[in-house]
């Protein structure tokens, strides 16, 4: 069957990274990862081993809901900034990688650029593939669930789950779309569908949460850990207790889940947040159960990142979740 393109603002571009030879002992990701070209086929069966789907990268290049949320502005250049802290690490992954390119979001067309990555997303999950967008604020996480919402496994009846590790509930009622709303949007986009948003948060902030957003959680039956509950043991255990509810997982990473020593280059650094080890044990968790469907990675605002910081960070839970 011919190959055919998706629609993205920007082709893939060219990955950089340090040269220690052409063999497989030497390999490192920018030596790994190719142009994705859609070709649609038959998705690998639900018994497929963990880390066997090929994965595809998309970026969602986009400040415009961070900035309708009030928010210091910078996440539309952090798609660039994850792929250039992924290139040099050593691949160790089993699987394919492929890099589709970029979604934009210009003049605060922010709905028209969703829309525009859901569909995208939806094509790559339907040729059987396991997706990555790159954001971009939060307002990623609606661009990925148009695309999760709009695959087969989806529209076909699979249970799906939502888990978000972020500081942040992002149930925010307001007049239009931000980084603070997008949770609220899938609540009511489930409900137009005669489903039921199944969400859970690790990481919440009591006191960067208001009331009003604990009730709207409460009356949407959204399972919420806060920051300072966040052990190992108890998030291994929330998440297990979670993934036994879904039949596939979107995972969806707010790097200000993090401490800002850890993540300073966000949109809100975190005061407390949840430790680097137990973030990367609850991807390896999920990466493990053969439930995961599709992740995605967001607020990373490479401007006010130190020593890249962040940005290794991302690519570093990345790296652990595809592999």
């Amino acid at each position: 069957m011919p190959h055919t393109a998706l629609t993205v603002d920007i082709p893939p571009l060219t990955w950089r990274g340090r040269f220690d030879g052409d063999g497989a002992e030497h390999r490192r990701w920018w030596q790994a990862v190719t142009p994705y070209r859609h070709e649609p086929a038959a998705p690998l069966p639900d018994h497929a081993a963990p880390g066997s789907r090929p994965a595809v990268i998309l970026g969602f290049s986009s400040d415009a809901g961070v900035l309708r949320n009030k928010g210091r502005v910078g996440a539309a250049a952090a798609p660039g900034a994850i792929r250039a802290a992924l290139g040099p690490l050593a691949f160790h992954l089993r699987r394919e990688v492929f890099d589709a390119g970029d979604v934009t979001v210009k003049d605060n067309a922010l709905e028209a650029g969703q829309a525009r990555a859901g569909l995208a997303v939806a094509e790559m999950l339907d040729a059987g593939n396991l997706t990555v967008v790159l954001g971009g604020g939060h307002e990623t996480a609606f661009a990925s669930y148009l695309g999760v919402a709009g695959s087969e496994a989806v529209r076909g009846g699979k249970r799906l789950g939502v888990l978000n590790l972020d500081a942040h509930f992002d149930l925010r009622d307001a007049p239009e779309p931000s980084s603070g709303t997008p949770f609220l949007q899938m609540a009511r986009a489930e409900e137009a569908a005669e489903r039921r948003l199944n969400y859970a948060v690790v990481g919440i902030s009591e006191p960067n949460n208001t009331r009003a957003l604990f009730r709207t959680a409460e009356r949407l039956g959204v399972k919420y850990l806060l920051d300072e509950e966040s052990s190992a043991e108890a998030t291994r255990k929330f998440v297990a207790d979670f993934l036994d509810s879904v039949d596939v997982l979107y995972l969806t990473i707010d790097l200000d889940v993090l401490p800002a020593a850890v993540a300073p280059g966000v949109s809100a650094p975190a005061a407390f947040g949840v430790p680097l080890a137990v973030i990367s044990a609850v991807c390896r968790q999920v990466a493990a159960s053969g439930k995961l469907l599709h992740l995605d990675v967001a607020e990373l605002s490479p401007e006010f990142d130190i020593d890249q910081r962040t940005a290794k960070v991302a690519a570093r839970l990345v790296n652990t979740l595809l592999g």
